[in-house]
């Protein structure tokens, strides 16, 4: 992000054009390193944002509507005691500083008073302190005397800028003249180097573009020129930076502002959503491993129990033979007809006991095992069906690509107990309830749910004569082509199967097998997990996976 002098200073004149004259409404701290401020402008109402976070840092107007904590933090009461009701007389760069200055008039019942709200915007080091004449009244993040620190910042001490870089100020023709006064191999690595108040992106383009001439005089001429373009580059849907003049493939924008909300709101809503999944798979696959447990168990305790049978043999064999046992005895071997080649089988005795009694007992454990395989069974049953239902909605997880699609599988799994219920906080509204994926396709509605709670009422609500699809021996989506008795034209279902292969658990890349059946032919037996279904009458066809 070019968060460097040059664009700060265009980001200053953006602010103050807008900013000059407006009044601070209400000051509040929806995260931990980030500070909102409402202002009226005389015209509208804005928001602007200040954010100190390492990633994140900037200060640029939003409209996006953030949850403030309940209980406001201590900066932010004081910035609220400070600022609110403030007049804002200008904003400006501090010298060639990353440090951005908002001038504001305070009135008080008997007084009036200047003070400075600075955002410095230096990466790890961002920091948002509120000064007046040149004493530091709190800060975002404070500094305690010690004999490390080489810049306190707490209350009461007097602001200083930070340590300068051993750099030349561009303002400074000659000195900027002097240093450039002969060619470099690496241009922009030496301008990054040697400059004050760039960014490696920025010195980059300030060789691009480049034509000949005085070196010197196009770099003062590029960094103070008043000059914009702003946009965003992208890749693959995803922004990857912010600039204040246009750059190869870039998306415009009106203002940097603009620029850098976009910029910093999708890469917010990325986290957030990789917040939230990480969170959705960590309670999933906390229950798939339990299943995973109680099946290894339920299966070593089929496996201790397969010797039933033999069990059985061995009782019946020493009942048919008691006239040749006697007591003491410590093992026998005995003709086995239950052996088609007519050999013995030799069995261990219990010496203490009868022959009757040794027969007993192994007549005893056969039916204590046999009652163990019949419990087993469908402990089995139910564990497996646990561990394909947790490994279904992984997929699920795995292939969201919302915040819709993460919320409702968020809503799944609270109701399905992996996940606790949050706190009731009064007042609070309900959410608007998810709706279907939907698409369109040769005049075809194509529905597709969110989750299995989805997947269930998808197949209810829908007509029997409809298109039902699913992929085959993968987990995914269920999805329905609304037919209203029409016939469904080749490119609807290939599109529709296509939407599944999207959302399933299918990896590679390749085409992905896709059953498909009239709704009438689907049912869900009943006691089984949601989005579990049974059905006939279906033809298979291989689709490519849709673009997200």
């Amino acid at each position: 992000m070019p968060q460097d002098t040059f664009t700060l200073r265009l980001i200053a004149k953006e602010l103050d054009e807008t900013l000059r004259g407006g009044r601070i409404n209400r000051v509040n701290q929806p995260e931990k390193e980030e500070l909102a401020l409402i202002v009226y402008t005389g015209k509208r109402t804005v928001k602007l944002t200040l954010n100190a976070n390492a990633s994140d840092c900037g200060v640029y107007f939003t409209e996006d509507e953030r949850e403030n904590p309940l209980v406001a933090p201590n900066f932010c009461m004081l910035l609220r005691k400070h600022l609110t009701g403030a007049e804002i007389l200008g904003v400006n760069l501090d010298g060639f500083e990353r440090i951005l200055v908002i001038r504001v008039k305070c009135f008080s019942d008997f007084s009036e008073t200047e003070r400075e709200l600075r955002a410095e915007i230096m990466g790890k080091y961002s920091n948002i302190i509120l000064t007046e004449k040149g004493t530091v009244l709190g800060a975002l993040k404070t500094t305690m005397l010690d004999e490390n620190c080489k810049r306190a910042i707490l209350a009461g001490v007097k602001y200083v800028l930070p340590a300068p870089q051993d750099k030349v100020n561009p303002s400074d023709r000659a000195a900027l003249r002097a240093l450039l006064s002969s060619p470099h191999e690496d241009m922009p690595r030496f301008l990054f180097l040697h400059v004050a108040g760039l960014a490696p992106c920025t010195a980059e383009q300030i060789v691009a573009s480049y034509r000949g001439g005085d070196f010197a005089d196009h770099v003062y001429g590029y960094i103070f020129s008043d000059e914009i373009s702003p946009c965003v580059a992208e890749r693959d849907g995803e922004p990857t930076d912010f600039f204040a003049r246009a750059c190869e493939g870039g998306l415009p924008f009106p203002t940097l502002s603009a620029a850098q909300s976009y910029f910093y709101g999708k890469r917010r809503a990325r986290k957030t959503l990789e917040g939230e999944r990480r969170k959705l798979f960590s309670a999933v696959n906390g229950v798939r491993k339990k299943a995973e447990k109680r099946l290894a168990q339920i299966r070593e305790k089929q496996r201790e129990c397969a010797s039933a049978e033999g069990n059985r043999i061995k009782g019946e064999l020493l009942t048919a033979n008691l006239h040749l046992l006697s007591r003491g005895m410590k093992s026998c071997e005995l003709p086995n007809y239950y052996d088609e080649t007519g050999g013995t089988l030799k069995i261990s005795l219990d010496e203490t006991l009868t022959p009757s009694a040794n027969a007993q007992n192994y007549f005893k454990k056969y039916r204590k095992q046999k009652r163990a395989l019949e419990i087993a069974a469908p402990q089995e049953r139910e564990a497996e069906a646990e561990l394909d239902y947790a490994e279904s909605l992984l997929a699920a997880i795995s292939a969201a690509s919302d915040a819709d699609d993460l919320r409702s599988l968020e809503e799944e799994l609270l109701s399905a107990g992996m996940l606790k219920a949050p706190k009731e906080t009064r007042g609070r509204k309900a959410p608007p309830e998810i709706p279907y994926r939907r698409y369109e396709k040769d005049g075809f509605l194509i529905r597709a749910g969110r989750n299995n709670l989805q997947n269930d009422r998808l197949v209810r609500s829908s007509s029997p004569e409809d298109i039902w699809l699913h992929t085959q021996k993968y987990h995914s989506c269920h999805v329905v082509i609304e037919t209203k008795g029409r016939e469904v034209t080749d490119e609807a279902l290939l599109f529709a199967a296509g939407v599944c292969a999207r959302y399933s658990d299918a990896k590679g890349g390749g085409k992905v097998p896709v059953d498909f059946c009239k709704v009438k032919y689907v049912k869900k037996p009943p006691k089984t997990k949601a989005g579990f279904v049974v059905y006939t009458d279906y033809r298979t066809l291989l689709a490519e996976p849709i673009p997200e």
